[in-house]
């Protein structure tokens, strides 16, 4: 155990209607990321996105985009895409 605090994790209905309609096999991947942010919510490889206070990490050829609300000790995902079309609507 690290001693840090566990975040608690929402997810946009966007994000949950996205999850639903992919293959249980990459569904299952993307979950266990998003699970994974409630302990660490900036880990290695997560990227800080330039002009908003949103995060990234990668699945695989999934991007993972989210918000930290350190305060709050949550982690919202806001976004959930393959790498190429997540960021358009940022």
């Amino acid at each position: 155990m690290t001693g840090r605090p566990h975040c608690q994790i929402s997810v946009d209905r966007s994000v949950d209607k996205v999850l639903e309609r992919l293959p249980r096999n990459l569904r299952q991947r993307l979950w266990g990321k998003i699970d994974s942010l409630g302990d660490d919510p900036r880990p290695r490889g997560c990227v800080a996105l330039k002009g908003h206070e949103l995060y990234r990490v990668r699945a695989g050829d999934w991007r993972i985009i989210y918000q930290v609300r350190d305060k709050a000790l949550r982690v919202l995902v806001v976004d959930v895409g393959p790498s190429g079309g997540v960021y358009e609507d940022l």
